[in-house]
């Protein structure tokens, strides 16, 4: 009988899973240098973008569309499933647009990467965090195409209930779910120190 240590895993869901904790550590040694970094006396705090806080609704929303998109996907309602998986990769793109109109209000109003070192923190996260979304733009983009591609029922039956295929929509989906989570922890603290 295996115990946890011992038992197989699937390589594909671990690495995924080392990647989050390699993200999370990043994210977190920089906030905590944020936060030591933020006693110094030349450092001044800047407001939040207040798109941000619209991008912010549209990433939440897109979780929600990608959860919806994996309940059709299970139940075998794949015209669903693709309207949901379209909509997830629309919100996406939609919250890199957003986060760029943000980084114009900033320039917009003279804040750039170093003007200070409270600019620097805020372009460094926001941005890490934008090419965390755009990696899984691409992995979302793929099984859309994927979904797509597929619209005879027989073909894409078949296509869902491979095994590979389903491992493939959960990883994507668990990544996506992570990122969501990650600007929601980077908004709400940038938020607490900045305000908008």
């Amino acid at each position: 009988m295996s115990n946890f240590l011992t038992r197989r895993r699937e390589p594909k869901r671990f690495m995924l899973w080392l990647l989050i904790a390699g993200s999370v550590f990043i994210f977190t040694i920089l906030l905590a240098a944020y936060i030591v970094r933020r006693t110094s006396a030349d450092w001044k705090d800047i407001a939040m973008p207040r798109v941000f806080l619209a991008s912010t609704a549209v990433i939440l929303a897109s979780s929600l569309t990608l959860h919806i998109a994996n309940g059709a996907f299970r139940q075998e309602r794949f015209r669903q499933y693709r309207s949901y998986m379209g909509t997830t990769l629309f919100l996406g793109i939609l919250f890199v647009l957003l986060q760029i109109l943000g980084w114009r209000e900033w320039v917009m109003d003279g804040v750039y990467l170093q003007t200070n070192p409270s600019s620097s923190f805020l372009y460094l996260l926001s941005g890490l965090h934008l090419l965390h979304i755009l990696i899984g733009l691409i992995f979302l983009g793929i099984a859309y195409a994927e979904a797509i591609r597929r619209k005879p029922y027989i073909e894409i039956f078949v296509y869902s209930v491979n095994p590979p295929n389903q491992l493939r929509l959960r990883l994507v989906t668990l990544y996506w779910h992570f990122v969501d989570v990650l600007w929601m922890y980077v908004f709400l603290f940038l938020l607490f120190h900045h305000g908008v």
